[in-house]
């Protein structure tokens, strides 16, 4: 078997509003409702779905708000992105910075959304 890429990630979160207004207001993704209370969040082919902390699955019990972490590649240089952030009130918490990527060098930077999980956006070298 080989793994060839991502479909999506889910995170758990309390507030379904302020994420959806955080990741496409700081980072300019696609939000939308794919069904009544279920919101989604997608950039290019990939999506963030979020799921309710009070009305999850009994299978997604263990799943807790704010234990995610995951990297994004963007175009755009990383220190715009920085920049943006700060300008939305978003703490930079480390980056612009060099670091090793899935495919290679990246330059990224890291902070963390309404509900505590890590961010890492970062462009290629």
């Amino acid at each position: 078997m080989q793994i060839t890429g991502f479909d999506h990630i889910v995170l758990s979160c309390h507030d379904v509003p302020a994420m959806v207004a955080f990741y496409r207001d700081a980072l300019a993704m696609r939000v939308g409702e794919e069904r009544p209370g279920k919101w989604s969040i997608w950039f290019g082919p990939h999506k963030i779905s979020l799921q309710d902390e009070a009305t999850k699955p009994a299978l997604a019990v263990a799943t807790l708000p704010g234990t995610g972490n995951f990297c994004v590649l963007t175009e755009t240089p990383v220190a715009e992105v920085a920049d943006r952030l700060r300008a939305q009130g978003v703490e930079i918490l480390d980056g612009p910075g060099q670091r090793e990527g899935a495919t290679g060098p990246i330059m990224s930077v890291y902070f963390r959304d309404p509900e505590g999980n890590l961010i890492e956006v970062s462009n290629p070298i």
